[in-house]
């Protein structure tokens, strides 16, 4: 039986620095954090009768017994990152790839040894080619030389469960993701749809590469995906991170937490 989880590994701010700095709603205040966003982060798993699915891959911190908190949070749901097949990059910036190989006691490997890691052969290039701080080349170096890299370029069909779309709202060569699995849908629109409140909002964003189009892709995933039953992983939700529509009285639908 398919099934997604949030691999929540916390709630942060992040101001112009680009610093990711851990942030408590209960006890801090974000008055004391000016021009800061607030978010969480939560890479997902898809357990399904092909095998397991990572989608991002988070921060890449690690807990109290120096163990990557994706690693402890797979283990929690009766897991293994050995037996994870595929991880599937939305984009490289670091919220989102730093868990993709495991740096301990200096030594780096892949955190997940046994899966391919597909990714945008464009959008891997412009991460090196480029200076901006959004980007942790260190982290991408351990992937080049372990042969698990799997490029895919624009739209294509990866398996007969997972397609991916070249969609370049967020980042120029930002994808997103379909898993069919068990008759379900689910969809992972990493940073083009953060957040379950963006779908009602209508607004371009400075921090997307072209916020026409992200604020248009937000739309046309609803659009399309509400009528059709799509299982929404918001990557950056502070409440729903596993959603689904639901139709209310009136035709429309709304977002409510998927079981």
């Amino acid at each position: 039986m398919a099934k997604a989880y949030s691999l929540f590994e916390g709630s942060y701010s992040v101001d112009s620095s680009k610093k990711f700095i851990p942030f408590d709603p209960k006890k801090d205040d974000p008055k004391d954090r000016p021009g800061s966003l607030f978010v969480h982060v939560h890479p997902f798993l898809i357990e399904t009768s092909d095998g397991l699915i990572v989608l991002d891959t988070g921060l890449g911190l690690r807990n109290e017994k120096d163990e990557l908190i994706i690693h402890e949070n797979i283990k929690k749901l009766g897991f293994s990152p050995n037996d994870v097949r595929y991880v599937l990059m939305s984009h490289l910036h670091k919220d989102h790839a730093g868990g993709m190989v495991d740096i301990k006691d200096g030594v780096k490997r892949l955190a997940f040894p046994n899966a391919e890691y597909v990714i945008q052969e464009q959008e891997w290039e412009y991460a090196y080619s480029t200076e901006s701080s959004s980007y942790k080349t260190e982290v991408f170096d351990v992937l080049q030389r372990s042969g698990n890299i799997l490029f895919v370029n624009g739209d294509g069909q990866l398996t007969p469960e997972i397609s991916y779309e070249l969609s370049s709202g967020h980042s120029k060569y930002h994808q997103v993701f379909h898993v069919l699995a068990d008759g379900k849908n689910y969809f992972f629109g990493g940073d083009e749809l953060p957040e379950p409140e963006e779908i009602f909002r209508s607004f371009i964003a400075k921090y997307d590469y072209d916020g026409r189009r992200a604020r248009d892709l937000r739309a046309q995933y609803w659009a399309e995906g509400a009528p059709a039953g799509w299982i929404y992983l918001f990557y950056h939700s502070k409440n729903i991170s596993v959603g689904k529509p639901e139709q209310k009285p009136d035709g429309t639908y709304k977002i409510v937490t998927a079981e």
